[in-house]
């Protein structure tokens, strides 16, 4: 899939996407309420807490949601495509892009895979086969 911009990184996104360089997923996690979060944010949502950490995610997840985009948003993206709303086994929950499957449903199990962005970053989606 082509993308017609790349991501943002700022100081609070910085160490996530560094990982992806490396195709780690990182997820915030909460030492003090003990809650992990995606996407990156200066604050827990859960307490309010500043003194988030970076831990590494499994990938692994089921599908709780998706739909399928026929027309793109705007030039650049091209349709069809299938959008997964995913419920990581630590909990927290990614939209990101079902690569490889016509078939979805709900309670799917699906692991990360990466998508490769001209700037040595990668974007996390999601596929029905493991080990892809």
């Amino acid at each position: 899939m082509s993308y017609p911009y790349l991501p943002i990184e700022d100081s609070v996104t910085t160490p996530f996407w560094q990982a992806t360089r490396i195709r780690n997923l990182l997820l915030q996690y909460c030492p003090g309420c003990e809650h992990f979060q995606f996407y990156p944010r200066a604050l827990c949502i859960k307490c309010g807490e500043e003194g988030l950490e970076w831990r590494s995610s499994t990938g692994e997840g089921i599908i709780d949601s998706w739909t399928e985009v026929c027309r793109p948003p705007t030039e650049g993206f091209l349709a069809p495509y299938t959008i997964v709303r995913v419920r990581l086994n630590e909990g927290p929950i990614v939209l990101s892009r079902l690569v490889d499957s016509n078939e979805v449903s709900c309670d799917q199990p699906v692991w990360l895979a990466w998508e490769e962005l001209n700037d040595g970053r990668a974007l996390p989606v999601f596929t029905t086969k493991r080990g892809k």
